[in-house]
Formats: structure tokens, sequence, C-alpha cells
């Protein structure tokens, strides 16, 4: 494993030169990996095992999912399966069901969990919240966790531009004296770029708040407060996108994601200089204490009862469409939809 320095702060982390896919593949070659879900996660995960040489089938219920699956190439009664049937057959068991279907079909499933077997998660929170999921696997198995740094969709894009989204792992239980080997030999399957340790509980905690936080929630409410600002103010729709989420996410995200923030901020102007560096301080200050009270929501488990509460009702998906809709029909994101077919890549 390589050690990497965070300035003073040493981290373990494993890499696909210290881990190479002959070596995963060898550790991995009498498994059957059986991948429950093929939503979010489950394509890019299992299409990257597959192109990467590992025996893997999937399980999915009849629906667009399970057609989406076929189009991708899994074949019924050969590679796909129910989910109950490809539960039976594996013997590495991905969970890649939401969180909400996991407590559903748990029942199910758990009788096909025998000696020997690993159950696989890449998120933290049926186990860390198993006294409100009731996911309380046996005893006799192994149960660990890849989670990649991203959606499923982009995990698929990166392998297949030759590239690794970096994922996090975990063992939970060690019931054969292979999970660690078998943990870090399915994250270079998927194609992880590199690995760096984790528990189920940091796991969820973390990626629950940064979800809620800087990832989805806050920079929804970030861009919205600004484009309002500047709508008040008399600025048309297109000048308020533009200077709102165009520049950042089609100028300045891609020179931030290349080289960190302070190499973005060098290549702006020193008056862009000077307002970020006088304006970073009051935005922190007013910011950190609704962090802090959101990471004390997800460490009390209110944030997973909120979410088991809501998508435990029958007519969720109903209103979840509607809040979805709502935003897709705000000015802000109509406006979107205008600028982006006038980018010249679209004309």
């Amino acid at each position: 494993m390589a050690e990497l320095n965070f300035g003073g702060v040493i981290e373990t982390v494993m890499t696909r030169e210290e881990f190479p896919l002959e070596k995963a593949r060898e550790i991995l070659k009498d498994e059957t990996i059986a991948v429950l879900g093929y939503g979010v996660q489950g394509p890019g995960q299992a299409c990257n095992l597959r192109d990467n040489g590992f025996n893997v089938i999937v399980g999915q219920r009849p629906g667009k999912t399970y057609d989406k699956a076929v189009a991708d190439g899994w074949v019924p009664g050969e590679t796909l399966f129910s989910i109950e049937e490809a539960a039976q057959k594996g013997t590495i068991v991905c969970m890649l069901l939401s969180d909400a279907a996991q407590i559903a079909v748990w029942p199910q499933i758990k009788q096909y969990l025998t000696p020997g077997k690993a159950l696989y998660f890449s998120h933290g929170f049926g186990i860390t919240y198993k006294e409100r999921t009731n996911i309380i696997p046996p005893a006799d198995i192994d149960v660990i966790m890849v989670a990649p740094k991203g959606s499923g969709t982009s995990l698929r894009t990166m392998f297949l531009e030759g590239r690794g989204l970096n994922s996090s792992y975990a063992v939970y239980q060690d019931a054969t004296g292979r999970a660690m080997d078998r943990t870090l030999a399915f994250g270079i399957g998927i194609g992880s770029g590199y690995l760096f340790e984790t528990t189920f509980k940091r796991e969820v905690y973390s990626d629950l708040t940064g979800e809620r936080g800087s990832l989805m929630g806050a920079i929804q409410g970030l861009l919205l407060a600004q484009y309002e600002v500047l709508r008040e103010n008399g600025h048309t729709p297109s000048e308020a996108f533009n200077e709102t989420v165009e520049e950042l996410t089609q100028s300045l995200m891609p020179l931030f994601a290349q080289k960190g923030m302070d190499w973005m901020y060098a290549n702006c102007s020193t008056t862009a200089q000077r307002g970020a560096l006088d304006w970073m301080g009051p935005f922190h200050d007013a910011i950190k204490p609704v962090m802090q009270k959101l990471y004390e929501s997800v460490k009390s488990g209110n944030e997973a009862q909120i979410s088991i509460d809501s998508n435990s009702q029958p007519d969720y998906r109903v209103k979840l469409e509607k809040e979805l809709q709502a935003l897709h029909d705000s000015e802000m994101w109509r406006t979107a939809e205008t600028v982006r077919k006038l980018r010249p890549e679209n004309n």
C-alpha cells in the first residue's frame, strides 16, 4: 500500500499499480458475483466487472430496468435472473438496490446468504442503521464494501475512457479470513482509481452529509440564491444563469478539478481573486453552522429515519416526481435548457 501525506496527516491507500487487475482476477476466479439491482450503481459496476473478465450475473425484477439490463447484454436465464435466484447463485451477493429496496427485499434474500458467502455493499446505510433497516447479516459470511465516490454512470464512463473513479472500502465482518482480499479485488475489478480505507459508519456519515451538503443540496441552494438576487436586481435570465451556473460548470470547475481551488484562483483576474478571498470567510462562517447541524442530524440517525419513512410510503414515487418536476420547471433550470442548446457543440 502507498502512504499519502496530507499536510502531515498520513493516509494509506491501495493503488492499481500495487494491486494489479491480474491479482484481483486470481482472487475472485472461483466467485460468482451477483449484482442485485440495475439502477444507479448496478450497471457501472456489473459492466466494468464483466469487461474486466469476472464472472458476473445480475438480479433484477421485470420492468424498464430489466429491459435496460437486456439492452446492455445481460441474457435472461444465463446472466440475468430474478433478485432471489441471483442471490442464490452468487457467492458474492452485491446489494446495489436503493436503500429502501434493500430493506424491502432483505427478508427474501437473507436465506440465500449461506456460510462462506460475502455480502457486498456500496453504501454503509443498511448496516450502520441496522436497528432501523433490520438488515442484520448472519455471522458466518463476510460483509464488505466498496463505495465509488461518484455515480454509477461516472464509474462506467471513466472506465471506458481508461480512467478510474476513486473508491472507499471497508470490511465489517470477516468470517472467512478472505474478506479483505475479496474487498480489494472487487474494488480493482470495478475500475477504481485508488482505494482508501473507511468504515461502514464513516462512509454513510460522510456520504449523507455530502449529498445534502456541497454535492447536491447546498450547491442547489447556493446557486438559486445568487440567481434570485441577480434577477431581483434587474438582470436577465440569461445573464443571471451564465454568471451563476454556466461559468462555474464550464469554465471554473474544470480548472478546479485539474489542479485545485488555488490554481483556479491563480488563473482568474486579480479583481476576481480579491473578491473571492474577501468573501470566502463570510460564506464559510454562515455555512459552517448549517453543516454542523446537518452532520449531527446524520450522526443521530434522524436523516436515515426520514429517508426510511418517506421511501416506505406507497405514494413516495409520485410525490418525489412532483418535487423533481417543480425543480425542473423553475426559471433557473428552464433557462439552463436554453443556454445548453446554444453551446457551440450543440449547433
